[in-house]
C-alpha cells in the first residue's frame, strides 16, 4: 500500500501516530475466516462463525499488545467512555464511540464503508463510528466533547481511515439534505463527501490537524477491504483501533 504521510504500513494494516496515542485501521488481510468473510473479518453480526471472529480479534489485539473497547453499534451519536477491556459475553452500551484514559485499553469501531474516525489528544482518545446518519447525528462533536469532558486541554488531532469515497458514494436526497450543514461543496451530483464532512466537523470542534487516509473501500483492491456496497451487504468488517502509548 502507498499510503500518504503520517500514514505508515503496519504489518498488514495502517498506522498512524497521534499526539500520545497510536492508531491502527485494519484491512481484511491476516484471519482465519473464509468466503466472503476472507480473512480477517471482526465482525460477530455477519453471518460468519463466532468462533472465528473472535480467534481474528484476538489474533489482532495480540499482535497490538492491547485490549479491546467496543460497543454495540447503532448508526447514533453517542460516545461511551470505557475503561477497561470489553467483555462480549456481558451486555454492550450502544454507541457509536468509546473513549477512554486507561492504557493498554483500545477503543475499537467495526466499518465496511463507514468511516472510523481516530481523535486523541494528551491523556485520552476516542475511535468514532462515522457513516452518514452519525455525521449528520453529531457523533464528530460528542466524540471531541467527550475527550475534553475526560480532561484534554491541549491541541487535539484526528484520523479519518478508509471508508467510502466520493468517487463512489451515490445517495439519495434525504442524506443529502442530512449533510448539506457541512456544506454544499460535500456534494458532487449524486455524490456525497463523506469524508470533507468528517473533516468539516472535525475543524468546527476545535480539532487543528486532521489526516485522512484517501482509501475507498468500495472501488479499492477487493482483497484490502471489506466493503458493504461493494459486496451488497454480504461480507464482513475491518476496525479502527486507538490506544494511548
Amino acid at each position: 500500500m502507498k499510503l500518504p504521510e503520517p500514514f505508515y504500513v503496519a504489518g498488514e494494516h495502517i498506522g498512524i501516530d497521534l499526539a500520545a496515542a497510536r492508531v491502527v485501521f485494519s484491512t481484511r488481510r491476516g484471519g482465519g475466516s473464509r468466503g466472503p468473510y476472507e480473512s480477517l473479518n471482526l465482525g460477530l453480526f455477519t453471518g460468519d462463525e463466532a468462533a472465528l471472529v473472535d480467534a481474528n480479534r484476538e489474533a489482532l489485539a495480540a499482535s497490538l499488545g492491547v485490549g479491546f473497547a467496543f460497543a454495540h453499534q447503532v448508526h447514533g451519536a453517542h460516545v461511551a467512555v470505557a475503561q477497561r477491556i470489553a467483555d462480549r459475553g456481558s451486555d454492550l452500551p450502544d454507541a457509536d464511540g468509546q473513549a477512554t484514559t486507561a492504557r493498554g485499553v483500545a477503543p475499537m469501531v467495526l466499518t465496511a464503508d463507514c468511516l472510523p474516525v481516530a481523535v486523541a489528544g494528551e491523556g485520552a482518545v476516542a475511535m468514532l463510528h462515522a457513516g452518514w446518519r452519525g455525521l449528520a447525528g453529531g457523533v464528530i462533536g460528542e466524540g471531541v466533547r467527550v475527550l475534553r469532558e475526560l480532561g484534554v486541554t491541549g491541541e487535539l488531532q484526528a484520523a479519518i481511515g478508509p471508508g467510502a469515497g466520493v468517487c463512489c458514494y451515490e445517495v439519495g436526497e434525504e442524506v443529502h439534505a442530512a449533510l448539506l450543514g457541512a456544506g454544499p461543496d460535500v456534494r458532487d451530483g449524486a455524490n456525497a463527501d463523506l469524508k470533507l464532512v468528517a473533516r468539516r466537523l472535525l475543524e468546527a470542534a476545535g480539532v487543528r490537524s486532521v489526516h485522512d487516509v484517501g482509501v475507498c473501500t468500495i472501488c479499492c483492491e477487493p482483497s484490502l477491504f471489506f466493503s458493504h456496497r461493494r459486496e451488497r451487504g454480504l461480507t464482513g468488517r475491518q476496525a479502527g483501533v486507538a490506544w494511548l502509548i
